[in-house]
């Protein structure tokens, strides 16, 4: 079987950034307690347990004084000043274009607009970034919920940003919409570009393969629209989250499939899978 990869794939710089840094940690300290999972993959997370992480939901969960790493989808303003007091070491995995979000939905507050975030308010990035806008914000899925978010405001202006793995049609289309009602839109594409040439990777694959594979975990915001960029591309997908979960049957009437992986999907389950299907 042709096995062709969408390029890039897997690991963005943002994750691949906060892996290195736990790793490194891990190895320094033998056992490191990170604010959620540190990575939407399960296998990546067993692994990583295996060297002594331990993941826990809620800062209050941490004991005092050990060491402590803040995730590549941060944290808010607020649980990062309790992981300072509570913790003897912090280690800041942040990923710089969420902290570029962050930052700019800061900017926007002090200078007095209401912030809306295109993206999941149930992502912890976005909880996050929430954290630094003092006043009004609310976080809008899509251009359908945007009358309801509002609920009634009037406001003169107001300033947008995305979740950083948001599909940039879905943040046009609010954007567009709130041109149209609002007399002033202060606009920053916090969509990171690792997020954009990846879907333009897989746009790419539709028309060159009979198939795609998109392998990432069932809790990856990035994985998701990837697979439903894939579908809306007009190409036959699957999405998996690890190579055991190939359905054979689905693969045996194609010459070629493509391959396409979310940003949190590590490498060493992407040579599996490609090993895999090169067999085929």
């Amino acid at each position: 079987m042709k096995v062709l990869v969408a390029s890039p794939t897997g690991l963005c710089f943002g994750v691949r950034r906060a892996i290195e840094a736990l790793e490194a940690t891990l190895e320094e300290r033998g056992r490191v307690y990170s604010l959620g999972s540190p990575i939407h993959n399960p296998q990546e997370v067993e692994r990583l347990k295996a060297k002594g992480l331990v993941v826990v939901d809620e800062i209050d969960q941490v004991p005092p004084g050990v060491t402590l790493f803040i995730r590549a989808h941060g944290v808010s303003p607020q649980v990062f000043r309790e992981a300072l007091r509570r913790c003897g070491e912090v280690i800041d995995g942040t990923c710089p274009f969420v902290r570029k979000a962050q930052e700019r939905a800061m900017v926007l507050s002090d200078e007095g607009y209401p912030v809306l975030i295109v993206g999941d308010g149930e992502h912890p990035e976005v909880k996050g970034i929430l954290g630094f806008v003092n006043g009004f914000a609310a976080v809008v899925p899509h251009r359908g919920r945007l009358e309801e978010v509002l609920d009634g405001h009037r406001f003169q202006k107001v300033g947008v940003l995305s979740q950083t793995t948001q599909k940039l049609e879905v943040f046009f289309d609010v954007v567009k919409a709130l041109v149209g009602i609002v007399p002033e839109v202060r606009v920053y594409n916090t969509i990171c570009s690792a997020t954009l040439e990846r879907q333009r990777a897989v746009c790419e694959l539709a028309s060159s393969v009979q198939g795609i594979v998109v392998m990432g975990g069932r809790n990856s915001a990035n994985t998701r629209k990837l697979y439903q960029i894939a579908l809306e591309s007009g190409a036959q997908a699957v999405w998996i989250e690890h190579p055991d979960e190939l359905d054979y049957g689905w693969l045996a009437d194609k010459g070629s499939i493509g391959l396409a992986a979310g940003g949190s999907t590590p490498d060493w389950l992407i040579r599996e899978l490609i090993e895999r299907l090169e067999k085929l």
